[in-house]
C-alpha cells in the first residue's frame, strides 16, 4: 500500500531536493529560493506540518543530507554558491522556560567547507561505522571526502581527500588493473622528474575520442552525484558520477594507500576500451546478455554526450554475494548494474571487481531526476520530468519489471475535485507530493 500527501507551497520556487530522515519523520527540503524548510509528521493524522524554516545559502540550495542520529540532528547542505554547510538542531530549554513552555529548538550553522571551485551539487554522509565522514562533489568534478574532528561541537572538519574524478580514465580500467591508477594529485607525488599530473591527465583525456574538451561539457548538460556502499566489509567504497559522460567511477578510499578506482561503469562501452582483457569483455557481454529486451543496444540510440548520469544509488546488501548500483541519467534511462567483490581466494593483483549491466529502463521517456533503493535493497523507485514516481523489481529468474506507478497528476486531480479553490489557486510557490511508505 503506497500513501501520498500533498506539500501545497512548500517553497517560493522549485525544489531542488527532499530527504527523509532516519526514522522517516521529519522532511528536510531545499529549494531554488535559497531556503531550507523542516516538516514534522504528525503521527495521528499522518499530515507534514510545517516547521523550521530559513535561509541556507547565498544561492541555490542544490542538496541536503541527514547525519546518522547517533552524532545529533545534523544536516548538510550544498549549494551553488560552492559552499557546503553544516547544520545542527540545538534544544534552547531557556527560551521555552521563559515562555511557560517546553524546551525549544533552533537550527545553528556549525561549519562551513569552501573548498570547491565550482558549484557544489551533491553531499552525503558516510555510514555512521565510519565515523562523522561527509562526501562532495561539485562541477569542478572533484570529489571531496572531509571528516568532523570534533563531533561534540562540529566545528572542525578536516578534507582527507580531494580526488579529480574525470581524470580516472575508463580505458584504463579493467578487472586485472583495478589497484593500479591513482588520483592526479597523488600521481604527481610519484613522479619524481618526470610528467606533472596536468599533463597525465591531459593524456588520459586524449584517449577518449568523443569526449574532448569543449564538447557538450556545459555545466546545464552534465550531472554530479555521488552514493556510499552501505557495507563494512568491503571498506570505504562509493560510486560517483561526474560531467557529461555517463560513466559512474567506483572509487575505494584508503587511509593507508591512495585511492583506487574498482571499476568503471560505461552503458556505452567501444570494443577499443577494452582491447586485450578477457575478463572486460566478459564483463561486457554478461551486460549485453542480462538487459530486460531483446533490443538494440542504447548505445545505438544515444551518443554518450545525452547520457550525463545525474543520481546514483547503491543498494543495501542484506546478505547478498554481490551489489546493487542504479544510476539515472538525461538520456531517460534507470539502469541497474550487478557489482561482484573480488573474492578471497583471488591473490592480491590477480582479481578484482566486476560488473555488468541486468536492467535498462527507459519508461519514463524523459530525465530521470533521483532514483532510490528501499531499504532491503529489493525495491527501486525512480523519478523523472513525466510526472511520474516509478516502481521496479526483481521477479523469479533475476529480471527486473515495473511494480507500480505513482502520478503527480492523479494528486492534482483529487485536489481539483475536492474544491474549486484549490484549483483555482495557482503560481505561489511550488508544492510537493510526499510519498509516505510502501508496503512491499
Amino acid at each position: 500500500m503506497i500513501q501520498t500527501a500533498l506539500l501545497e507551497n512548500a517553497h517560493d520556487d522549485l525544489v531542488t531536493d527532499a530527504a527523509y530522515d532516519y526514522y522517516g519523520l521529519k522532511l528536510a527540503t531545499c529549494s531554488l529560493d535559497q531556503r531550507i524548510k523542516i516538516w514534522q509528521m504528525d503521527e495521528n493524522t499522518r499530515g507534514w506540518v510545517g516547521g523550521d524554516d530559513w535561509k541556507a545559502h547565498d544561492a541555490t540550495v542544490s542538496k541536503v543530507a541527514w547525519a546518522h542520529p547517533e552524532f545529533g540532528t545534523i544536516l548538510a547542505t550544498s549549494s551553488f554558491d560552492r559552499t557546503v554547510k553544516i547544520w545542527e538542531n540545538v534544544v534552547d530549554g531557556h527560551a521555552g522556560a521563559a515562555n511557560g513552555a517546553g524546551p525549544s529548538s533552533r537550527w545553528v550553522e556549525k561549519a562551513v567547507l569552501v573548498e570547491a571551485r565550482g558549484t557544489v551539487r551533491y553531499v552525503e554522509f558516510a555510514p555512521r561505522h565510519y565515523g562523522l565522514k561527509l562526501a562532495t562533489v561539485a562541477s569542478d568534478s572533484y570529489l571531496r571526502i572531509y571528516e568532523c574532528l570534533e563531533p561534540a561541537s562540529l566545528t572542525t572538519w578536516q578534507l582527507l581527500d580531494e580526488i579529480d574524478v574525470t581524470a580516472l580514465s575508463p580505458r584504463l580500467q579493467s578487472r586485472m588493473q583495478t589497484h593500479s591508477i591513482g588520483t592526479p594529485i597523488q600521481t604527481s607525488l610519484a613522479l619524481e622528474g618526470g610528467a606533472s599530473a596536468s599533463l597525465v591527465a591531459q593524456a588520459l583525456a586524449n584517449q577518449q575520442p568523443g569526449k574532448s574538451v569543449g564538447m557538450n561539457n556545459k555545466e546545464a548538460d552534465g550531472g554530479w552525484c555521488l552514493s556510499w556502499c552501505k557495507e563494512r566489509y568491503w571498506g570505504e567504497v562509493l560510486a560517483v558520477g561526474c560531467g557529461t559522460s555517463g560513466v559512474v567511477h567506483v572509487i575505494h578510499l584508503s587511509a593507508s594507500r591512495r585511492a583506487a578506482t574498482l571499476l568503471a561503469l560505461d552503458p556505452h562501452p567501444s570494443a577499443s576500451d577494452h582491447p586485450t582483457t578477457p575478463s572486460s569483455s566478459h564483463a561486457a557481454q554478461d551486460a549485453l546478455q542480462s538487459t530486460s529486451k531483446p533490443k538494440a543496444p542504447a548505445a545505438s540510440k544515444a551518443p554518450p554526450h545525452s547520457s550525463a548520469v545525474v543520481t546514483v544509488s547503491w543498494a543495501p546488501s542484506c546478505g547478498r554475494s554481490y551489489h546493487l548500483v542504479a544510476t539515472g541519467g538525461r538520456d531517460g534511462h534507470i539502469r541497474i548494474w550487478k557489482l561482484k567483490p573480488e573474492s578471497d581466494d583471488d591473490e592480491e593483483g590477480e582479481g578484482g571487481w566486476s560488473a555488468g549491466l541486468v536492467a535498462d529502463f527507459e519508461d519514463h521517456g524523459a530525465p530521470v531526476g533521483k532514483v532510490e533503493w528501499n531499504i532491503t535493497g529489493s525495491v527501486l523507485s525512480s523519478v523523472g520530468n513525466d510526472g511520474q514516481v516509478r516502481l521496479w523489481k526483481a521477479m523469479s529468474g533475476g529480471a527486473w519489471r515495473a511494480a507500480g506507478t505513482i502520478g503527480v497528476e492523479q494528486a492534482d486531480e483529487k485536489e481539483g475535485r475536492s474544491g474549486e479553490e484549490g484549483a483555482g489557486e495557482g503560481g505561489e510557490g511550488e508544492g510537493m507530493e510526499v510519498d509516505e511508505g510502501e508496503d512491499a
